[in-house]
């Protein structure tokens, strides 16, 4: 057996052994003056009852959009509106310390994102290296963690170039997400504008990305790659394009860091594939490896697929309502049993029930109140 078929044979089988049962989750936010949000929202959830308590507010923050926390548990690394030279606002990183006993953050310190708009983070696997893409400039950055949770100012930084079809929206870059491989050797970034994945080989310990060979896959044109997630083997990657409402399954070649596309297909059902308006915004993949969830935003549901592990190949089960509206990130507890989504207009994330054997979902009939609510992220306390 393979490592990438061993890699999946863990996932499956002990997702629930691994997973205690009690989690703080974090809510990244837009705010402004309209919506009343100040800031990172947390809440408790325990997924043996599946109960999810009212979020309180963690940590005041400028449109802490999105989120990632550290393997440690101890840091929280959140993108948004900060203070640059001279006293100026400006986009970047904020990295903040967990208090696990009250869920609140204090603040660790901050740099600039160098690209206008930052929309994405994430860390890598050792905690070492934080990567963001700046949606406004059409570029990304990476930064090195330090040893208590600070992180330094950009060890590298990458402007994508060119454009694609649609002269409205693809003129010019937008990276809109940076995410590793399970390996841990690659970052891929998703650029709207380009209709490509950007990869790039990462160095923990500098700190840095550069560009791989082969530097990028391309996905449909005039789609809009927005976010992408790796199936638990390790062998396939599922990108949701925006701006087409179709989700695009690639093959992984884990040795060259490569993409190549198997399928794509659509997040709506029939009767809605013909109407305008919509747009993808998560893509997320079970730890079971046998289903794919997309959220559709102003669709206001969540495309369910069933996913072939031999070949990657999804089918759509089920386009269930969001319960808000604009849903943007969704997120399973890492025991697989629940799902929540977070709704960007109505102020609110929903919990949804995730059925074991299908992977369809069911509204449990809680939501709770996060305003401007756009980020969701579990943290384990046992």
């Amino acid at each position: 057996m393979n490592r990438s078929s061993l890699a999946f044979v863990f996932a499956a089988l002990t997702t629930t052994a691994i997973a205690g049962e009690n989690f703080l989750v974090y809510f990244g936010t837009n705010t402004n003056a309209k919506n009343g949000s100040k800031g990172i929202y947390v809440a408790r959830f325990n997924s043996s009852s599946g109960e999810l308590t009212q979020p309180e507010l963690a940590a005041e923050a400028g449109n802490p959009g999105f989120l990632a926390i550290h393997p440690s548990k101890k840091y929280l690394y959140a993108i948004g509106d900060i203070t640059v030279a001279d006293g100026k606002k400006g986009g970047g990183i904020s990295s903040f310390s967990i208090d696990l006993k009250s869920g609140k953050l204090a603040p660790i310190n901050q740099a600039s994102a160098v690209g206008n708009g930052p929309c994405h983070v994430n860390v890598d696997k050792t905690g070492k290296l934080a990567a963001i893409a700046n949606y406004g400039s059409g570029s990304v950055a990476s930064y090195a963690i330090k040893d208590d949770g600070s992180v330094s100012e950009a060890a590298s930084f990458y402007q994508h170039e060119g454009s694609s079809v649609d002269p409205r929206r693809q003129s010019g870059p937008h990276a809109h997400s940076v995410n590793f491989s399970p390996d841990n050797r690659f970052a891929f970034a998703c650029d709207l504008g380009l209709d490509k994945v950007l990869i790039y080989k990462i160095d923990p310990a500098t700190g840095k990305m550069t560009p791989n060979d082969p530097p990028f896959a391309k996905t449909p044109a005039g789609g809009g790659p927005r976010h992408l997630a790796f199936h638990p083997s390790g062998k396939y990657v599922f990108v949701n394009n925006e701006m087409a409402m179709t989700e695009t399954v690639f093959a992984y070649d884990a040795e060259k860091g490569a993409l190549t596309e198997i399928e794509t297909v659509s997040t709506l059902p029939e009767a809605d594939r013909d109407k305008k308006g919509f747009s993808t915004a998560e893509s997320l993949a079970h730890p079971n490896g046998r289903v794919v969830y997309v959220s559709n935003r102003t669709h206001d549901t969540i495309a369910v697929f069933a996913c072939d592990p031999a070949t990657g190949k999804l089918t759509l089960i089920q386009n269930v309502p969001v319960e808000g509206e604009i849903p943007r990130n969704i997120c399973l507890d890492p025991t697989g049993k629940w799902l929540i989504a977070a709704h960007q207009n109505s102020g609110t994330a929903a919990l949804f029930k995730v059925d074991q054997d299908s992977g369809k979902l069911t509204f449990t009939g809680t939501k709770v109140n996060v305003p401007g609510s756009i980020c969701v992220r579990f943290l384990a306390l046992d």
